[in-house]
């Protein structure tokens, strides 16, 4: 890809501690000490503590001496009640560091719950961009999916219970301390999970080195995802005891969160908060998934020196083909994907039906991704992009 000689940009530094391999679960007593805390609360969700994940790790916490109160309640797009209500038995339980144990819901709750421990009022007030004032508790993220890249991201997804709408508080306070990151955690993922998780991943990788806010830095990190992603996908779907195709897509996931950090993403992701609302609660990296060929259809044409290199890294042949035709690799490899590992065609399981179409358009085109897309987004082409899946 030819370099752009006038580009300026700013890389952030990424603060968190990432400790990634097999096994590294059993450093997590190390961790928590560093932080000069003997008392952890950890964050997860019911069907973590469903297929004993939670116990493995409360086991390691407590041969270390360590000892740990729990929140075990987190749902999809975790509640702002339940933020609010868990910030505060932190605080009652004086817990010096909180441990998010799960996929993003989980990781992303870990974070903000983290933040309110040390910031007054509720999730609600510090919706937006460096609202916070106080540094949260020290976290340790330690993700079960291949997916969000929470670990190393400075964002926290939540549902505001009042209006039923994903909303976000990001600041540098809630980047995770350390990102404990052990591929063996991720091989009793189901597969249908593994698919939607993974094509976050890749949703994150291809908005973020495609987009007009990437830098060298960001695309390097972003397209040697893609590449993982398309070696290690299918494997870690077909074959979810394959540690390799695990290793390969944690390591993805990680990578795609550390460089869409300081690019944002595109309009994948500006539609994926709405449609994640409301009655909907699409899985976000279900909407994605669904999303991600099409967006990528509407955007190549903007930017094939972009696209092209994406193709390359999915491994596409672009012998003989003239720009376009080789950009547009990228959109077929990318559906050729979704098909192989069994991602629905659309939202029909979650009810979508036109009279959600209007409200999602209008809240994505508020989105700061929309902005950043390769192509200048109109409106009704969204609207035609939806009504395509009805």
């Amino acid at each position: 890809m030819q370099m752009d000689y006038a580009q300026s940009f700013t890389f952030f530094p990424i603060p968190t501690d990432i400790r990634f391999g097999v096994g590294m679960l059993a450093k997590l007593p190390a961790v928590v000490a560093e932080q000069g805390a003997t008392k952890a609360f950890v964050v997860t969700d019911p069907g973590i503590a469903a297929s004993g994940l939670l116990d493995r790790v409360l086991a390691v916490l407590r041969e270390g001496n360590v000892a740990a109160d729990v929140c075990a309640d987190v749902k999809a797009d975790s509640s702002s009640t339940l933020l609010d209500r868990t910030a505060a038995a932190v605080k009652a339980a004086g817990a010096g560091v909180v441990i998010g144990l799960g996929g993003g819901s989980s990781l992303d709750s870990a974070k903000a719950i983290a933040a309110l421990a040390t910031n007054p009022g509720s999730c609600t007030d510090y919706v937006g961009m460096s609202k916070l004032r106080n540094r949260a508790l020290p976290i340790i993220a330690i993700p079960t999916t291949a997916g969000t890249g929470s670990e190393v991201t400075y964002w926290s997804i939540f549902t505001d219970e009042g209006s039923g709408l994903k909303l976000a508080i990001g600041s540098f306070f809630i980047y995770p301390t350390v990102a404990l990151c052990d591929p063996e955690l991720t091989l009793g993922l189901p597969a249908a999970l593994t698919a939607a998780t993974g094509m976050d991943a890749l949703a994150h990788a291809i908005e973020c080195c495609t987009n007009n806010a990437c830098q060298p830095i960001s695309r390097a990190l972003a397209l040697d995802a893609v590449r993982l992603i398309g070696q290690h996908l299918r494997g870690a779907v077909l074959n979810g005891r394959n540690l390799e195709a695990r290793y390969g897509m944690m390591l993805a996931s990680t990578m795609a969160g550390m460089a869409m950090n300081p690019t944002r993403l595109g309009l994948a992701h500006a539609l994926a908060m709405p449609l994640g609302s409301w009655d909907l609660h699409v899985p976000h990296g279900v909407v994605l998934a669904v999303l991600l060929p099409m967006v990528m259809e509407y955007n190549y044409r903007a930017a094939p020196e972009r696209f092209v290199a994406v193709a390359r890294a999915l491994g596409q042949r672009l012998d003989g083909l003239d720009r376009l035709a080789a950009a547009r690799t990228a959109v077929t490899a990318v559906r050729a994907l979704t098909e192989d590992i069994g991602i629905p065609r659309d939202f029909a399981a979650w009810g979508f039906a036109e009279r959600h179409i209007a409200p999602a358009v209008t809240e994505a085109m508020k989105s700061g991704n929309i902005p950043v897309n390769p192509r200048t987004v109109v409106s009704g082409d969204v609207e035609n992009m939806l009504r395509a899946l009805l």
